[in-house]
């Protein structure tokens, strides 16, 4: 068995214009640095299809799913930008790229699920978990790791799923999606305060957020997993883990305030793993997010990756 990525090449169209951090090089520079470590032979490359729509309304409004795809391709057409919030906008490229981000974490649940792989990653882009069920902003447009935990329990029969997100922001999107859903517990801690300027207090009783405040580091992070995340994780018994990956805590990225650094993603995967072991046959699949340090994001995405490869 394998850790298969998923990272298709679509997801580098989508280009919002110099110095926007959430930049096509993003990929490049993960793609590169497992190349040059050699652990891009120890998994198993994989493409994706776009997503459909009707999976894409597991997460979102129908009448979102269907003004989006609208713009998306409308922008694709005339090849002008059209702005959805002051930091995101839609570019001739995003409609290919989305449909792939959400595409590639639904055919990831789906090869893991079928035993095909023993987990995966999807390096991908635009992110998602800022996406809500009916706006668009902070960067994403569709919510890849809610489409995909909605259609494991959708199209797989699963009861229960844990969705976990270490970005330096608060998932606000994926919050307001899955908040009161029993069968899903999300575990998220994020800098506060700091965009989106949410999650300090949750939307329900299957939210385990962990606001920390700037400047923390690595023992205020595990602390806050150990002592909030892992016993409600463990009552809840989640059939599969799904994760947002964002690598932007870390202490070289601008974009947040947080100290993180490669070993504390090594420990809170090998915690995740461990978790997947005990209660879900070890099937994990994680979702890229954040991460706008190149050279860090690189550097953390494959310590994420060598505790999944080993555990594969």
């Amino acid at each position: 068995m394998t850790t298969a990525i998923f990272s298709p090449p679509e997801c580098r169209l989508h280009d919002m214009g110099a110095g926007h951090p959430e930049c096509p090089q993003r990929l490049d520079a993960i793609g590169d640095h497992l190349r040059a470590t050699g652990l891009d032979a120890v998994l198993q490359w994989h493409d994706a299809p776009d997503a459909t729509a009707e999976q894409l309304a597991h997460a979102h409004t129908a009448a979102y799913v269907a003004d989006m795809l609208d713009r998306l391709q409308r922008v694709k057409a005339s090849g002008q930008a059209e702005a959805v919030d002051p930091d995101t906008s839609v570019y001739p490229g995003t409609a290919a790229a989305a449909l792939k981000a959400a595409g590639a974490a639904v055919a990831a649940t789906d090869a893991v699920l079928s035993g095909a792989v023993s987990n995966a990653f999807c390096a991908v882009r635009p992110p998602g978990h800022h996406a809500t069920r009916g706006q668009a902003m902070g960067f994403c447009f569709f919510n890849n790791v809610v489409v995909a935990a909605r259609h494991a329990l959708a199209q797989h029969g699963l009861q229960r799923v844990a969705v976990i997100d270490f970005d330096v922001h608060h998932g606000n999107g994926t919050e307001d999606i899955v908040a009161g859903d029993e069968r899903i517990l999300m575990c998220s801690f994020f800098q506060s305060p700091l965009y989106p300027y949410s999650g300090t207090q949750p939307m329900a009783d299957n939210m385990v957020n962990v606001p920390l405040p700037p400047y923390s580091r690595g023992p205020q992070m595990r602390e806050a997993v150990e002592q909030q995340w892992l016993p409600r994780l463990e009552q809840f018994a989640p059939q599969m883990v799904f994760i947002s990956a964002g690598f932007d805590a870390h202490r070289e990225d601008e974009l947040g305030q947080l100290g993180l650094v490669e070993a504390d993603y090594t420990w809170l995967t090998e915690q995740l793993v461990a978790l997947a072991r005990r209660h879900a046959q070890g099937r994990i699949v994680s979702c890229l997010e954040g991460g706008y340090a190149l050279s860090a994001l690189a550097r953390s995405v494959a310590s994420h990756l060598r505790v999944l490869s080993a555990a594969a």
